[in-house]
């Protein structure tokens, strides 16, 4: 038996079905992985917003990436270049990709390049956890780096865990579905001994991409198009060692992605048809290391990683464009050191160190071949007391680039930002709790902000983009007894400042744009995300969970620009989602709505420049079938039902309707 989340509260336990056989001491019977209580359980003991998806909440949701759940998330703005290989990155509360961490098992994935991360990467079969943080986390044992983000998501993959008396799990996933998706995984948790265990798994993903849309001619008529070039293949494998130490632990995980894929493009003028084409390798290797001495905690991250890219526009396929072939390669070492101290009962601080090596190769024209040293410092201290808890920290970071293919010097780049946290319960009996935070974080301009083809003047004195964010939020957890278990709410206000953002400014030649800093936004919003869990009996639950969004983020950068003030491109000024999870002993029905309101995709805000708002509704019923040491999961997801025609990012249709199959068997 897996139990997913987190400790139950105080007079409440798993519950097994009516229809699940009693166990004896001689054979072991297998039950369905259950969620105890809520994730919304441990937002009672954040400083910080955060919003969390475990065990089964994270499998009802009718998504293939990391990047499909996140969207139920509050004070997100997901963007989808369309279908199963579009491009998918995360902003958090509008401060822009480049100031999201995402964390994988605990260490950030990087891409020195342009800073952004691919979550439609990330499947989400051997995903235990998805978690956002606003600020950064409550719990001082985390790298410097970490600090140094306006916001971060947090990946966790399964650990492996046994049923009683048996050393190992196998699970194999069928998925097939729309647009010819076939979309197979195993997974495989051996236990060696009782402080060693180990895991493998392996997915492959094909699909064809096409899917039909309906474009609308600015001249008046409605054409249905099938969308062309948007296959994609690609395979993931990964593999972990888990071990136990006296009062501490250590893993180490492998990981593995390699792909090929379309680029569908946009649909501009008339045509339908890209044949650009990108290949991806990518890899790394990390581990961590944690051990607890009495008061004092020491942790140990490291990591090595290589990227490569390839892309292809030949104009032999498509004579519209010009052939265009680069080849990609990076490489990043990364270690931390994490030391926390219990000075008191109430009283702990930490302070930790980061260093990470990057490199850059390309077979550009008058490419300088970049190699980055960047070293993270931070220190912070928490004091805890029955209605107040507050923490205090300040990160600094400093860059030193190397140029190997030129004689130019580029400037070193040093910056220390500040944070503060403070949360207040007024009566200890009940979980109310208001909280509030002033944070400041940076982004150092990336390799393509710096040195995409030439070094130039401007670029090469471009300053880190910086963030101030002030937020004020309130938080209630309330468990009940009776049908009604637990009701949750968390209403935060915030307001960001966005200093030195970097713009690209045309030159005279188009290919050599020139980066500078010139933006700077003022972001205003309120998130508020609700959960209400009901039991009747031990045969039926229910999950109902919201979240709405308002933001207004304004582009304040220059008085005299006509269109000063105007709402930055696609940030919507309202958006919500809302689940419903139904369960009733083994059936679980799962429906999801999503609304993301007007925007524009330029900060002029005119008539041409507005972008139609769009929502979604998904279904997903699944049965699972169990025999002593064996469960089969069946589930059939139906993903925009009423086949809303929409665009995320304009010019980039996103399937109608389509359905997905998936039959999971697991052994244990």
């Amino acid at each position: 038996m897996a139990i997913v989340g987190f400790a139950p509260i105080k007079g409440q336990n798993p519950v097994v079905k009516k229809d699940t056989l009693a166990m004896d001491s001689v054979d072991v019977y297998m039950i369905k992985d259950v969620t105890v209580t809520s994730a919304a359980a441990i937002t009672k003991r954040e400083v910080f917003p955060v919003q969390m998806l475990t065990g089964d909440a994270l499998k009802g949701f009718s998504a293939y990436s990391v990047a499909d759940a996140l969207r139920y998330f509050s004070g997100i703005q997901i963007k989808d270049y369309g279908g199963t290989g579009g491009l998918k990155t995360v902003n958090i509360r509008s401060m822009g990709t480049n100031h999201v961490g995402i964390c994988y098992d605990g260490i950030e994935l990087g891409n020195a390049q342009n800073g952004t991360i691919d979550l439609g990467k990330f499947s989400l079969d051997n995903m235990e956890s998805v978690a956002l943080y606003n600020g950064q986390k409550s719990d001082l044992l985390q790298s410097a780096k970490d600090y140094g983000s306006a916001g971060n998501v947090y990946l966790q993959s399964r650990t492996p865990r046994f049923a009683f008396g048996s050393n190992n799990r196998l699970s194999i996933t069928m998925k097939g579905g729309s647009f010819w998706t076939f979309n197979p995984s195993v997974l495989w948790e051996h236990k060696i001994n009782e402080k060693l265990s180990f895991s493998a798994s392996a997915e492959y993903l094909y699909t064809s991409g096409k899917y039909k849309f309906t474009y609308t001619n600015p001249y008046g008529y409605d054409t249905t198009a099938v969308r062309q070039n948007g296959d994609v293949q690609s395979v993931r494998a990964e593999m972990g060692l888990f071990g136990k130490i006296n009062n501490g632990n250590w893993r180490i995980k492998a990981y593995f992605y390699a792909s090929e894929r379309g680029y569908p493009g946009a649909v501009v003028r008339g045509k339908f048809v890209h044949q650009d084409r990108q290949w991806d390798d990518n890899f790394f290797l990390q581990g961590q290391w944690q051990k607890t001495m009495k008061f004092y905690t020491l942790i140990l991250k490291g990591k090595y990683a290589y990227d490569y890219l390839h892309y292809l526009s030949d104009p032999n396929l498509d004579v519209s464009t010009m052939y265009v072939e680069n080849r990609y390669k990076q490489q990043e070492a990364y270690f931390s050191c994490i030391n926390h101290f219990n000075i008191k009962p109430f009283w702990e601080a930490a302070a930790s160190v980061d260093v990470q090596y990057n490199s850059l190769d390309a077979d550009l024209l008058d490419f300088v071949y970049p190699v980055r040293v960047s070293v993270y410092g931070a220190a912070s201290t928490a004091l805890k007391f029955a209605h107040v808890r507050t923490q205090v920290g300040v990160m600094g970071h400093y860059v030193h680039d190397h140029l190997r293919a030129s004689d130019s010097l580029v400037s070193d780049r040093w910056v220390c930002r500040p944070s503060f946290f403070l949360s207040y319960r007024p009566w200890l009996r009940e979980d109310l709790t208001l909280r509030a935070f002033a944070k400041g974080s940076v982004r150092m301009p990336t390799f393509n902000d710096l040195y995409y083809t030439s070094l130039s003047i401007a670029s090469s004195k471009l300053k880190p983009e910086s963030t101030t964010q002030y937020d004020l939020g309130i938080h209630f957890n309330k468990p009940m007894k009776g049908w009604c278990e637990l009701v949750s709410i968390q209403v935060d206000g915030y307001f960001n400042q966005v200093r030195n953002k970097i713009i690209a400014i045309p030159t005279s030649n188009f290919f050599r744009w020139s980066m500078v800093n010139l933006g700077y936004v003022e972001i205003l919003g309120v998130d508020v995300a609700g959960q209400v869990n009901f039991a009747w009996g031990k045969a039926f639950t229910a999950q109902l969970r919201a979240t709405y969004t308002y933001q207004s983020a304004r582009d304040l950068t220059d008085p005299n620009d006509p269109f000063y003030g105007g709402q930055i491109p696609y940030i919507p000024w309202h958006s919500t989602s809302a689940t419903v999870n139904l369960g009733y002993k083994s059936w679980q029905l799962h429906y999801s709505f999503i609304y993301t309101g007007h925007r524009y995709d330029s900060q002029a805000n005119r008539v041409e420049d507005y972008v139609l708002p769009w929502y979604t509704h998904d279904l997903s019923l699944s049965k699972q079938f169990v025999w002593t040491k064996t469960a089969l999961n069946l589930t059939l997801d139906i993903n925009n039902l009423f086949n809303q025609q929409y665009e995320v990012v304009r010019n980039y249709p996103m399937p109608g309707t389509n359905f997905k199959l998936t039959a999971q068997v697991t052994f244990q």
